[in-house]
């Protein structure tokens, strides 16, 4: 504060005739520059000046005294203020948590803003929460808040291991200035390890209370010495109480959910018993008529569904649980699977598909046996119409053989043919290579079983528009995308199917996505080539009846690729960081880098960086908000480090 800004604070005084070395001036001459200090919430040193500057004046003894005497008083009242202000926040934010628990939805939202809130009044660096786990007699981590090491977040405590073991153990708040110099706790290496990656110092930890029973701890903890006052304790306390009323109002409202679930459940046996005869007797008029006239399978679910007064559907072996299809065929009957039914369309030993009855967990008994029969009738219509499709299989086939080899080929023949196939070129395609894992014994044997595959994949591909054909000692197939699915999906799945299909196991490469293909019909051999370097990693690796694409493998997909796409990869793996770097001027990648050299220790990072560890914390904080929750998982981890090295090659020299 400047000399003349204080002489101007001085001037009222003068301005009503008191004289700066007037002993007799009024109260309020000396009141009022504290008054205005408090008026504008000054800082507790600009309570000094009045009396400095009257000093420096060489003013009298008594204003002096007066001014000292004044200043007390007014810091005595700004602190008195102060507090009633911290204390109308605290009781702010229980009033808030207090709603949140009175409106409960979300456990994790209640307990998320119990120790945010905790964090913000308190004032520190992390706050954390742990709970009791029955099982394992110890306790784990269930929210943190400014945390960022991983091995911190997946503590367990022991009871009496560390602080929070030794809170859980005694129902008693402990506080420790010095965390690592205290030995009134039991450290234990993995304790400690996790403690000292976070980088804490001070720790505070207060019990979570239901009756009697210790069911969890709350934490709030400083990266720095610092002793915790006995309001920080009570507050903290107050937030352990209200998040143990949210856990048990949660346990309360899943138990009162359950048994209204069960009530439900018997309420409609009872209601669906008087009519289960009838629609017995019902369903087999409706299966008979559609047998004679010719119906479909979906005729038949759509028959069952109006009998059942439920929806049944006929999906693809490959869509269907495949524990609960697998033994619904060994046993012949329909089996429950959560709240569906599924009883398998089958010819022989080969699956066909299902028949799923959607939202009936009560099912009668005659009601299972009626969805049993229409499975039976279901496997009859497909078998009847088989003959007809192998014949459009075999047309299918010769289509596909043609694109793969398309340099001769006149695009709008092709494009025709397709159409009248009901097999639309213009749309996303994935091209898939099959092939069978198991060697047969003899040449017979082996040719039996490519022909089974080439009659499993036809029959896949009729049923979604696309087209399939024997090639290379296995099966290539050309199926179209839809809009919510991507390559390995595709990939997994017609693994699956034609794995159940001819009961060997099947490994299926893919394609990226081609589009356009009536435009450019020679893009499906380029797909096609691509597909089978995944089918051969996949036989490399071990991984055997199993189906990917190339995005699967990561840094190994580029190898994969039919073009080395490493700009591509930086830019999804890393991309989003190096963005903000270039946009703020941050050094986020040099903060990875040094984070993952340093073993992913932020206490080892900050002495490689020269900063302070909180300055990590809050960068390892903004790359987790860029990248996502998992960007530590060991998997991500990899990826992430392998497109730092990648981009740092990419950068030009630095001389």
């Amino acid at each position: 504060m400047s000399r003349d800004h204080l002489q101007s604070t001085e001037r009222p005084a003068h301005d009503a005739g008191a004289p700066a070395g007037d002993v007799d001036a009024p109260a309020s001459a000396v009141e009022t520059p504290f008054l205005e200090l408090l008026a504008r919430g000054a800082s507790v040193d600009a309570y000094e000046q009045p009396a400095l500057l009257a000093r420096a004046e060489g003013g009298p003894a008594a204003r002096i005294d007066a001014l000292d005497r004044a200043k007390h008083l007014a810091l005595r009242v700004r602190s008195e203020l102060e507090g009633r202000r911290r204390r109308e926040a605290e009781l702010s934010a229980l009033f808030e948590t207090a709603h949140d628990l009175a409106g409960l939805r979300d456990l994790d939202a209640v307990l998320r803003a119990i120790v945010q809130r905790a964090r913000s009044l308190l004032g520190t660096d992390v706050t954390y929460l742990s709970l009791h786990d029955a099982a394992r007699g110890d306790t784990y981590m269930r929210v943190t808040e400014g945390s960022v090491a991983a091995r911190f977040q997946q503590l367990r405590l022991g009871m009496g291991e560390g602080l929070g073991g030794l809170v859980a153990q005694t129902a008693r708040p402990y506080v420790t200035d010095d965390y690592f110099k205290d030995a009134r706790f039991q450290h234990t290496r993995t304790i400690d390890a996790g403690v000292s990656d976070e980088g804490l110092v001070a720790i505070l930890g207060v019990p979570l209370m239901l009756g009697h029973h210790v069911i969890g701890v709350l934490f709030a903890a400083d990266r720095r010495a610092r002793v915790f006052e006995r309001e920080q304790i009570a507050l903290l306390g107050s937030f352990a109480a209200l998040a143990a009323a949210a856990i048990d109002t949660a346990n309360l409202l899943a138990e009162t959910r359950s048994a209204l679930a069960g009530l439900e459940r018997a309420n409609e046996i009872i209601r669906d018993r008087s009519a289960v005869i009838e629609r017995a007797s019902d369903v087999h008029d409706r299966l008979t008529e559609l047998v004679l006239r010719g119906g479909g399978v979906h005729d038949v679910a759509a028959a069952v569904s109006q009998v059942l007064d439920g929806t049944v559907e006929f999906t693809e072996a490959i869509s269907a649980p495949p524990r609960a299809l697998e033994v619904s065929r060994a046993e012949g009957h329909a089996v429950r699977h959560e709240d569906d039914w599924i009883a398998a369309v089958a010819a022989g030993d080969e699956l066909l598909g299902a028949l799923v009855l959607r939202g009936h967990p009560g099912l009668d008994p005659v009601d299972q046996l009626t969805l049993e029969r229409a499975a039976m009738v279901t496997s009859l219509l497909l078998l009847a119409r088989r003959s007809a499709a192998e014949a459009e299989q075999r047309v299918r086939g010769e289509l596909l053989d043609d694109l793969l080899d398309a340099r001769d080929r006149d695009p709008r023949l092709l494009g025709d043919r397709a159409r009248r196939l009901r097999a639309d070129l213009a749309a996303t395609h994935v091209v898939l290579a099959a092939r069978l894992d198991a060697t047969a014994s003899d040449a017979d044997q082996e040719a039996d079983a490519r022909r089974r595959l080439w009659a499993a994949a036809s029959h896949l591909a009729a049923t979604r528009h696309g087209l399939a054909a024997a090639r290379d000692g296995g099966t290539v197939l050309l199926l179209p995308l839809d809009g919510g699915d991507g390559a390995t999906d595709l990939a997994r799945r017609t693994a699956r199917h034609l794995g159940r299909a001819v009961h060997e196991s099947v490994t299926v490469g893919a394609s990226a996505p081609v589009e356009d293909l009536a435009a450019r019909p020679d893009a499906v051999a380029a797909a096609y080539t691509e597909a089978r370097r995944c089918l051969d990693a996949l036989g490399l690796l071990g991984r055997s009846g199993d189906g990917a694409a190339a995005e699967d493998f990561g840094f190994l997909g580029l190898l994969l690729a039919g073009e080395q796409n490493v700009s591509g990869f930086v830019e999804r793996t890393i991309g989003q960081v190096v963005a903000y770097d270039e946009r703020r001027g941050t050094e986020l990648l040099h903060t990875l880098d040094a984070y993952f050299a340093c073993g992913m220790s932020p206490a080892r990072t900050k002495d490689e960086l020269h900063v302070h560890v909180n300055t990590v914390a809050q960068r390892l904080e903004r790359v987790g908000r860029l990248l996502g929750d998992d960007w530590q998982s060991p998997d991500r981890a990899l990826e992430i480090q392998l497109a730092l090295r990648l981009h740092r090659l990419s950068l030009p020299a630095q001389h």
